[in-house]
């Protein structure tokens, strides 16, 4: 009986130190006010995904691909893990923020979390990187594909910027005026490449080859002066 008893106060004692580190680890990334520890790991991964963009980039200059190409995949390693790290702790501290904790259901409150839009994106963001590791037999080229989808590291800023969660709320506020305003350019820019590339085909065919080639240049008739 005293050996039950113990192993009761050890899982007692075990689940209250988990959820002891579990609502830390909910204040760090889902702070409800500012205090500096905070401000430091949101400074930390809004830097992290900055860096992330311009190695990227960076990536795609051969001289400096071909010099530094070790270093940079080595930095993607890291990056991959601290984001990594940063989701998978999302998942596990999310469900903190259930109301009633006595009605939690530890799977399904958390596939509730990681359906979450922004945690989507946290997903995608590091999933190219484990999928061209693996390979599968997929194509080269949509393995290269899915590496550009490493630019969505970015839109994990708007998680960490309150400037850019304003212009959220700004955009959904307004959303049915910007819907009706992009439907509105997108039907202009067909009738108007239409209309370009059935007068100006014959004369510039290498300009005007078809209606889709034709929309670039109403593109940048649209954004530009033209």
């Amino acid at each position: 009986m005293s050996g039950v008893s113990i192993q009761e106060r050890v899982k007692t004692y075990l689940k209250q130190e988990v959820a002891i580190y579990r609502k830390k680890t909910y204040k760090v990334f889902y702070p409800s006010q500012d205090d500096e520890w905070e401000r430091y790991v949101d400074w930390f991964i809004m830097s992290l995904i900055a860096a992330n963009v311009a190695a990227v980039m960076l990536g795609t200059v051969d001289p400096f691909q071909n010099r530094y190409g070790k270093a940079l995949q080595q930095f993607e390693i890291f990056s991959v893990t601290v984001f990594s790290i940063e989701y998978l702790a999302r998942i596990w501290s999310g469900v903190e923020g259930k109301e009633n904790l006595a009605e939690l259901n530890p799977i399904f409150d958390r596939i509730k979390i990681a359906g979450h839009p922004m945690m989507v994106i946290d997903l995608l963001a590091i999933l190219p990187f484990f999928l061209t590791r693996v390979g599968l037999g997929l194509d080269l080229r949509f393995l290269r594909a899915l590496r550009l989808i490493r630019f969505l590291r970015l839109l994990k800023l708007v998680r960490y910027s309150e400037s850019m969660r304003a212009f959220g709320r700004a955009f959904r506020k307004k959303k049915d005026e910007l819907i009706v305003a992009m439907t509105a350019n997108g039907l202009l820019l067909v009738v108007a490449s239409s209309l370009m590339y059935f007068v100006e085909h014959d004369s510039q065919p290498g300009v005007f080859g078809s209606i889709p080639e034709t929309m670039w240049w109403g593109i940048i008739t649209l954004t530009t002066v033209g």
